[in-house]
């Protein structure tokens, strides 16, 4: 009787054993490769800047060669108690108050009234709105240069024209107007782009909620109190978390009109920074004031998101 002998054959096997292996090191060069971009950025770019002017800011230091002059913390008491600072800070706050109080209503008003109304020729009056927020930040202020102006501007004429015996008023000049002249700038600015995203948001509004509502008896106000706003919250605070942030961290359009004056009574933390920091060539001291700027951002970019933003991540969830 014949037997019969089965040979293994180990570098088949072995072979067999390797493809997991393999496939598994693709999978996650490939990640690797796809991340690893973005990572490089996010180091360069964030994290690097971040550790270098928190390592700055405990330094008397004004940009040549290396810091040598060791201060530790006196540069962040010298911040604290410096009146144009915390007046810098008041000026943000100003602009963020006005900005939640009156430029997003009034963009939520445009949104219905373009989105929902019956207006005519909406969509041409909603591409009107939209179009200074395509302007950049220095095209924008230049042309607000012009309207501003205390003699020849836009403003004080069509004023003149209007009103008998008109005096021309420094919009930007009067220390007692400047910020809400600046104000201004800023929602003709921005307010287009936060009716788009109401817009955006009107249209996951079924108009069928809307309709039961008024067959239910509600008028026109109740459908939008009960039924339209509290459909548009997740919209409505992603607005205000990007309103919040951008009244923080707003430079170019008031440097260009203002510079911060008069008398720094347009002054924000930011252009507080550029004058005291980088023109005076105190950089240690103006990375202290980029340090307390971002621990600002960042608690509030937490806290919010944590307190006031996890329901909508809930929902997407």
């Amino acid at each position: 009787m014949s037997t019969v002998r089965f040979r293994v054959l180990p570098q088949k096997a072995a072979s067999f054993s390797a493809q997991p292996l393999n496939r598994t090191l693709s999978k996650w060069l490939t990640i690797g490769l796809l991340v690893a971009p973005g990572m490089i950025v996010f180091l360069t770019f964030l994290l690097i800047p971040i550790a270098q002017s928190s390592y700055y800011s405990l330094f008397k230091w004004n940009g040549f060669g290396p810091p040598t002059n060791f201060r530790g913390l006196d540069n962040y008491v010298d911040l604290l108690s410096d009146g144009v600072f915390l007046r810098s800070i008041g000026n943000s706050l100003i602009l963020m108050t006005s900005s939640l109080l009156l430029q997003l209503p009034l963009a939520l008003g445009l949104a219905l009234l373009v989105g929902r109304g019956q207006l005519v020729g909406r969509h041409i009056f909603r591409a009107i709105l939209f179009i200074p927020y395509v302007f950049s930040e220095v095209i924008t202020a230049l042309i607000w240069l012009y309207v501003l102006h205390p003699n020849m501007g836009l403003m004080n004429r069509v004023f003149e024209a209007i009103i008998p015996n008109f005096k021309y008023i420094p919009w930007l000049a009067d220390r007692n107007i400047a910020l809400y002249a600046i104000f201004l700038v800023l929602t003709w600015k921005y307010f287009g782009f936060y009716m788009i995203l109401y817009m955006a948001g009107l249209q996951a509004v079924p108009k069928e909620l809307e309709e039961a509502g008024r067959i239910d008896g509600c008028n026109e106000f109740q459908v939008l109190r009960f039924v339209t706003i509290p459909l548009l919250g997740r919209t409505i605070r992603l607005t205000i978390f990007l309103s919040v942030l951008g009244s923080f961290q707003q430079f170019v359009i008031i440097w260009i009109l203002t510079q911060g004056g008069p008398v720094n009574a347009t002054s924000t933390i930011a252009t507080y920074l550029y004058k005291y920091g980088i023109q005076r060539f105190a950089l240690g001291y103006g990375s202290a004031v980029a340090v307390v700027l971002f621990c600002i951002t960042l608690f509030f970019s937490l806290g919010y998101q944590r307190l006031v933003m996890r329901q909508d991540y809930v929902l997407r969830e």
